[in-house]
């Protein structure tokens, strides 16, 4: 993967993650695509996101997701710290908002195409 290559973390099953990748074809952006439950995204990946995030935490998470609802991250997720967080993210991709797209200079999570846009055609 060059320094210069998005690279987008999905899950198959997830229509959104479709329509990104669609988006993202169809607007001729090069782009390394990650099955996010086998390959959760990096601490390193996480730290960034949030960042672009506000460092708002609960934005990271897939909070509609039987996971985050089972294990209630929910209720646990405003005493959690960072490191907690993060590895209960990098540990389990399906716990992960998805899709979530990190490159140069960029760092989204769920797919908005009005906002992928302006990251990503317009920078």
């Amino acid at each position: 993967m060059s320094l210069t290559t998005l690279k987008v973390y999905t899950y198959s099953g997830c229509d959104t993650c479709r329509r990104a990748v669609k988006w993202l074809r169809a607007n001729g952006l090069a782009f390394d695509e990650r099955p996010i439950r086998d390959f959760p995204p990096s601490s390193a990946e996480l730290r960034m996101m949030l960042a672009a995030q506000g460092g708002e935490m609960r934005r990271l998470f897939n909070t509609s997701g039987k996971d985050y609802r089972e294990q209630k991250i929910g209720e646990k997720l405003p005493a959690m710290s960072v490191s907690a967080a993060f590895g209960t993210l990098a540990g389990n991709g399906n716990m992960v908002k998805r899709p979530f797209l990190i490159g140069p200079g960029v760092a989204l999570v769920g797919f908005d195409e009005k906002a992928w846009s302006v990251a990503l055609l317009n920078p």
